[in-house]
This record gives structure tokens, sequence and C-alpha cells, in this order.
């Protein structure tokens, strides 16, 4: 499949409404309480137009359909930047959309003077071997030992280049980490 990336700018309304249609199914099964609603999706979107932000969204070349989005924060001007967030729609998953959204940000981020990506990917659901853990008073000994039970997608960030650099035990509630990862951008 072809598909083009480029900025997501307000006028995009037909593009903003088309990810706010995929948002919530393809966040159900790893945040089912982040961005159910198409408020919320429109709300996220909103924000990712502020100066220090950088909103890119991919495109099916074939039917102009927005198939992919992602976003940048800036975090600590000018050298990293908060992966914030990454969504594919879920009937183009698999089709190396995700990752060149994250290599096209990291292009970005680089431009801007940035030289680290960081990003939380919380367990919510268990998927991990941290889920449903008390991780002290040794977590980062459990994150060397992390597995991926339910296709959690710290393993796409792996191959994308991205390494753990922390954890937040219990981000989200008792047993309920937030995985922290970096990748230096090139």
């Amino acid at each position: 499949m072809r598909f083009e990336i480029r900025a997501l700018t307000p006028e995009d309304s037909r593009y903003i409404e088309q990810i706010t249609l995929f948002c919530p199914p393809a966040f159900l099964n790893m945040a089912p309480d982040y961005m159910q609603s198409a408020d919320e999706v429109r709300e996220e979107i909103a924000d990712s137009f502020a100066d220090d932000r950088i909103s890119r969204v991919a495109i099916h070349a074939e039917t102009n359909i927005a198939v992919g989005w992602i976003g940048g924060i800036l975090a600590y001007d000018p050298y990293a930047w908060e992966l914030h967030p990454l969504v594919v729609d879920p009937a183009y998953q698999g089709q190396g959309i995700g990752r060149a959204l994250v290599t096209d940000l990291e292009a970005q981020v680089k431009l801007r003077g940035g030289m680290t990506i960081y990003l939380g990917s919380d367990d919510q659901l268990g998927m991990t071997s941290l889920g449903g853990v008390d991780l002290y008073p040794n977590p980062l000994e459990h994150l060397l030992q992390i597995k991926n039970l339910k296709r959690h997608p710290y393993e796409f960030y792996q191959k994308c280049g991205f390494v753990f650099t922390g954890i937040v035990p219990d981000a989200n509630g008792y047993g309920k980490p937030d995985l922290l990862m970096s990748k230096r951008v090139q």
C-alpha cells in the first residue's frame, strides 16, 4: 500500500473526522480509557496544533483517507520530544504505516534541533509480565525481565530503535505501569 505523510492542520476537517473514527477501536484493547469518544479525540487533535507540537498524518495514496496519525510534544526545549500519540487505523495495521510515521517524526524532531524522542507505553490490561505485579522495591529488576504476553506495543517500538529507559509503577492504578522508552534521533 502506498501512503503519504504530511502535516495535519486545523483545516484538514476530513482527515480529523476519519482519525476520530479509527482512534477508539485502535486504543480499546490497549488503553480502554484513552480517546474512546469523538470529543476526546477531537480535543487531543486540537491540542496537537499548538506551537510546541508536531502533528502528522498518513494518507492512503489511492483512497485519500487518513490511515494513521502521530504527534510530538516538545518537553525539554529543544532537545527532547515526547512521542504522543501514535495510532494507525486497525484495518491498516501491519503494513508499515506506524514505522513510517515514527521515522517521519524523527525527521521532524531533528529539523527542530531535537536529539531524543521518548514515550510512555502503558500496560493497563496485563499485556506484559509487569501487569498486575507489585514492582516495588526494585522496579528496574522487573523491567529487565519483561515478557510480552498479549501483543503489547513495546516490541513495535523496540523494532523502531527505542530502548527501555524507565518505568513508572502503578502509573494507572495498582499493577498498571507506564513503560518509558527513548531513542536518539540520528
